[in-house]
């Protein structure tokens, strides 16, 4: 009887959850299965609502992390439903949980106790599914100084080893709420990887905003219907986290629509005006770290999307003029599902959870060593 792992994720955008259904028997790991449960509206608010201080709001975490657990324990049943798994052949579940707060120690900002908070019960998972849980990966590494962020350049170096792509720098790119890339060089030693900055959340805060009922600018459209300004880009461009060297780590709780009206000043802007240069901030300030991490080398570099803001065909394009001649494609070109490729980490982290593997990655967070990251919740 082969048995699996399922890698559970819940991103900053807060539109549902990924499930992953993955098998690692083989070596590589090997998407078996995978679902995807949209949040409806109430409970996407709840959870925006955390991002930011406000009252009574312990209760409303308190409230919401074990409503959370039921949603993912459904998420998880549906899936082994539709593969016709059962749960005895699950050896365990990684869960991320769902991040309402993120707020690691940084270089321009010293914070006295960093911390970093996921909710969505680990716990509560376990005996609801009777499946084992690892989960609460972020805390060791933070414990161990880091940033606690972003944990999947392991993944992504674990992935790409061995295969033709590993013959050239390549650079994976997730556009989820917040974007973050992985840099794996050909060499295979010197992998990078940090938050650039907004993803998809600015553009889905300010599209809601104008469009009721609605949560995303699809395909860019919009925001292909204004003209970017590039007054406003520069104002937006000068934050200081854009400056700050990796490694570092950012969250909603920063960039927001509070930050975004603070800049706009309460002048007049034409909304998709500013889609537009909300769209090209995403796309600069992920290009630009891309040009950092490969000036002066002479190898080939490619660009793998993944996250939902590959599927903005505005940004991808953006992003391809920024970068000029460097390849820009989603990472379905890898035969690899750039919808589930962060659940599928967090089951790969579970993995190394249950066999003891190192899974942070000092260079890339900060943390004192390499560690084995999660704590085990048992049903």
């Amino acid at each position: 009887m082969t048995r699996y792992y399922v890698g559970l994720m819940s991103g900053t955008s807060a539109d549902g959850i990924d499930v992953a259904l993955v098998d690692f028997s083989q070596g590589k790991p090997v998407l078996v299965a995978s679902h995807y449960q949209a949040y409806d509206e109430i409970t996407q608010s709840q959870i925006t609502s955390l991002y930011l201080s406000s009252d009574n709001e312990i209760e409303q975490m308190g409230r919401l992390d074990k409503a959370l657990a039921k949603q993912f324990s459904s998420a998880v049943k549906t899936l082994l439903i539709n593969a016709n798994v059962g749960a005895e052949q699950i050896i365990a579940i990684g869960n991320h949980g769902q991040t309402i707060r993120h707020r690691p120690s940084l270089a321009s900002q010293e914070e006295t106790h960093p911390f970093t908070l996921q909710i969505g019960c680990s716990q509560t998972l376990a005996c609801l599914t009777g499946i084992e849980v690892v989960g609460q990966f972020r805390l060791k590494d933070i414990a161990l100084g880091g940033q606690g962020a972003p944990l999947v350049p392991p993944f992504h170096q674990f992935l790409i080893t061995g295969t033709p792509a590993a013959s050239h720098h390549n650079v994976i790119v997730n556009i989820g709420g917040i974007a973050n890339l992985t840099f794996l060089p050909s060499n295979n030693q010197d992998v990078q990887g940090y938050d650039t900055g907004p993803g998809n959340c600015l553009l889905d805060d300010w599209y809601q905003l104008h469009h009721q009922g609605n949560y995303f600018d699809k395909n860019g459209e919009w925001a292909a219907s204004g003209t970017c300004n590039q007054e406003l880009l520069n104002t937006l461009l000068s934050h200081d986290y854009f400056t700050q060297p990796a490694p570092k780590s950012t969250g909603r709780e920063v960039y927001n629509l509070a930050w975004l009206n603070k800049h706009l000043d309460n002048q007049a802007h034409k909304p998709e005006d500013v889609q537009a240069t909300l769209l090209n901030l995403t796309a600069r300030t992920i290009a630009d770290q891309i040009k950092k991490l490969t000036s002066g080398s002479t190898q080939t570099c490619a660009v793998w999307l993944c996250g939902g803001g590959r599927l903005n065909s505005t940004l991808q394009k953006a992003l391809a003029k920024e970068l000029d001649n460097v390849s820009v494609a989603a990472i379905e070109q890898l035969k690899i599902d750039g919808d589930q490729l962060e659940a599928m980490a967090f089951a790969w982290l579970a993995f190394a959870y249950i066999n003891q593997l190192p899974s942070n990655m000092p260079a890339v967070t900060g943390a004192e060593k390499a560690t084995t990251l999660g704590a085990l919740f048992s049903p």
